[in-house]
């Protein structure tokens, strides 16, 4: 994915509403979601929606189809998948990273 893209993803993503939206197509997987249901899950009205998902279509962060008299949006996986790849690209140096530790409580972290 050119820098340019990129740019364009992470802007797009850069917005509460469309953040939401997103995570939420995630969470809903490569079925994705007709729009009603999207917009009534995340209290979001129909126009809000209509012009974030022309945001995060035209980022490449989403995909549409047509269910009969439905619109159904899916995450687009390959566009996520190489954001995150192009963020970290170069992480840990080249070196193996390894996975951070994360204490459960507050007790744990001085034990």
């Amino acid at each position: 994915m050119e820098t340019k893209a990129i740019i364009i993803a992470l802007a797009a993503l850069a917005q509460e509403s469309r953040l939401s939206i997103f995570r939420h197509l995630v969470q809903i997987g490569p079925e994705g979601a007709a729009a009603s249901k999207i917009g009534e899950a995340l209290d979001i009205a129909p126009s809000s929606l209509s012009f974030h998902m022309k945001e995060l279509a035209h980022a490449d962060l989403v995909t549409s189809r047509h269910e009969g008299r439905y619109v159904i949006y899916s995450a687009n996986f390959t566009a996520m998948n190489d954001v995150i790849g192009f963020l970290t690209e170069n992480c840990c140096g080249g070196n193996v990273c390894s996975p951070v530790s994360v204490c459960c409580s507050p007790t744990e972290a001085t034990t």
